[in-house]
């Protein structure tokens, strides 16, 4: 950590470098009861070090860095609120065996000045039936490629069960010490499977129409926040666009948004988009790191996975910023509090969104690259983050997620520069 940044107790902004002075992204901001010491919150990415489902010291390590680095809040993904929701049978469960670990954990964030959100959330069809040992649940019944099993249609008493299951969930994490929960209703997880057109065919009350579609998510929303009154900031992470043909698009998604405001659960949304069951690279864009990625698979996967990958993980041109045009919509026609996402890397991209509006700004990858980021970036030492966004950093989901650049660890392909991350 930068000698002239020294975090202070949570709520409490950095000092800032005469660079930075003025600048509203580093100014103390609210989120529902919270006070942010500045604007940018770490986005959720698999961590990839609970090999028994619990929280490690790693885990703790992953999280402190980013605290002490400058961010105001770091988001803990992926807690499952039920077993078979888990995405893999390594994904932490929201159980009571889990609420000690979770409370180190944010002990730790605590401790650094920064405040811990909890992404929580139910896989559905994304969820590997085979590592879970458990039928994976879906809106529609369809055939998951992640566990080569087919899925089950949920039920009107899974549906009944699960929205439980998130209350309860949100309750453990305030008893572990989360500021935030952040509820995944993006990336084809249950809760957007069933607003995707595409994946649920259902001709019951919770199919066919949008309002119909909608409905499971709302009310685990305000189950959720029922759960924990105003004690805690509670947000929602919502594609904009599936990214897919056939899947949800902006209009229906800017419908959702203004349901969800209207409902009053939220205190702020994050905006995503992009599938993890048919095209997960619209979420990061750039080159798709095929080799790395197919050499993560279990061994019967690799065959097809040769002959359908590019298919599947398709490349995109990166630009900064890239799901700005989308999220412009969304803010032209939604009151609620606007978390820009997407391939920010550049201290004048921040600067600019919270000068547009939003009222906070989500990095993922650039942190991966440099959990210091922040402190620089304040102290005026840095103006943009080293990542090249090659996506090296994706395979390493399952083995510690980190920028295999600055962390090349045994069994990774050895890069030399960044010109060799591009190849």
């Amino acid at each position: 950590m930068s000698d002239s940044v020294v975090p202070e107790p949570s709520g409490v902004p950095l000092s800032v470098g005469p660079a930075q002075a003025g600048s509203a992204l580093f100014e103390p901001a609210q989120l529902g009861p919270l006070t942010l010491r500045n604007r940018v919150i770490k986005a959720a990415t698999f961590e990839g070090v609970t090999p028994e489902g619990l929280v490690t010291d790693s885990l703790i390590d992953f999280h402190r860095r980013v605290a002490a680095g400058g961010v105001a809040m770091t988001t803990v993904a992926y807690l499952s609120v039920a077993a078979e929701g888990r995405t893999h049978a390594e994904c932490i469960q929201l159980v009571p065996a889990a609420v000690p670990g979770l409370r180190r954990l944010t002990d730790a964030v605590h401790s650094e000045g920064a405040l811990a959100a909890a992404q929580i959330g139910h896989a559905g069809p994304v969820a590997n039936a085979a590592s879970n040992r458990a039928q994976s649940i879906s809106p529609s019944r369809m055939f998951n490629p992640l566990g080569m099993r087919r899925t089950r249609a949920a039920t009107e008493p899974d549906i009944a069960r699960i929205t439980s299951d998130y209350a309860s969930a949100a309750r453990l994490c305030v008893e572990a010490g989360f500021d935030a929960l952040e509820i995944h209703l993006g990336h084809n997880y249950l809760l957007s499977a069933f607003l995707s057109p595409k994946f649920n065919t259902r001709t019951d009350r919770f199919g066919g129409s949008l309002e119909n579609r909608a409905r499971f998510a709302r009310q685990v929303v305000l189950a959720v926040r029922e759960a924990v009154g105003t004690s805690v900031a509670v947000t929602a992470k919502l594609n904009m666009v599936d990214g897919f043909r056939g899947g949800l698009g902006i209009d229906e998604s800017i419908q959702v948004a203004q349901w969800l405001q209207t409902d009053g659960g939220l205190d702020a949304l994050e905006l995503t988009g992009g599938s993890s069951l048919a095209n997960p690279m619209f979420l990061f864009k750039g080159r798709a790191p095929l080799k790395q990625f197919g050499a993560t698979l279990p061994w019967y996967l690799r065959p097809g996975f040769k002959l359908v990958g590019k298919k599947f993980l398709r490349s995109y041109p990166y630009e900064e910023a890239y799901f700005l045009p989308l999220a412009k919509q969304v803010q032209a026609q939604v009151e609620l509090p606007l978390i820009l996402l997407g391939g920010i890397s550049k201290l004048e991209t921040a600067q600019a969104a919270i000068a547009d509006g939003f009222a906070f700004v989500a990095m993922g990858r650039a942190l991966l690259h440099d959990p210091d980021l922040l402190n620089k970036y304040q102290a005026g030492t840095a103006s943009s983050s080293g990542c090249v966004h090659c996506n090296r950093c994706m395979p390493t989901i399952y083995t510690g997620t980190r920028c295999p650049l600055i962390e090349p660890r045994p069994g990774d392909d050895p890069i030399v520069g960044w010109q060799e991350a591009l190849a």
